[in-house]
């Protein structure tokens, strides 16, 4: 059993998590009934919320990963750079982007450029946590599970230096 350490406050429990998920992915199948759907995954963080919530979207879909990096230690660099991009042509498609969280912004930002020069039908953004009192840019996600305090957090994906991805709660690191 994996030891929590002390100075670790516990936001959100597995329960909460999976019960916000099957409501945004309820919510996602009526926004797009008789349509399909494409998720843009950001790796490595909405790896595992990508899983759970395309599992309760209930209309055709599709997905695929991007990478990009911004983070260095618990702050972003400002410096985004593209690592992985998507395998499939995005072109006419209603695209979801699937984020863990969004911070500042500028990440999120640059993904939605590059994807809007690929001629998309639509783009969309669902982010698992969100922590708009640290928003550079003015951005809002069309689709949000949690709304987060000015905390660095952990667990469902989300690390620190690699490290807690695997918890299924979310830990905020005091």
């Amino acid at each position: 059993m994996l030891e929590i350490p002390s100075y670790f406050t516990r936001l959100y429990t597995a329960a909460e998590i999976d019960k916000r998920v099957t409501e945004m992915g309820a919510e996602i199948t009526r926004d797009f009934a008789d349509r399909k759907v494409h998720l843009v995954g950001v790796l490595r963080g909405a790896n595992i919320f990508l899983s759970d919530l395309a599992r309760r979207i209930e209309v055709p879909l599709s997905y695929d990963f991007l990478a990009v990096s911004s983070y260095e230690g618990t702050s972003s660099s400002g410096v985004v750079r593209l690592v992985k991009d998507l395998d499939e042509s995005i072109e006419s498609e209603h695209v979801i982007v699937v984020e863990d969280i969004i911070d500042s912004g500028l990440t999120l930002n640059y993904i939605l450029e590059q994807l809007q020069n690929r001629k998309p039908a639509s783009v969309h953004v669902c982010s698992f946590l969100d922590r708009p009192h640290s928003r550079n840019i003015n951005l809002k996600p069309d689709y949000v599970g949690f709304e987060i305090p000015d905390k660095f957090v952990v667990g469902y994906g989300l690390d620190f230096e690699q490290k807690w991805r695997q918890l299924p709660d979310i830990w905020a690191i005091n």
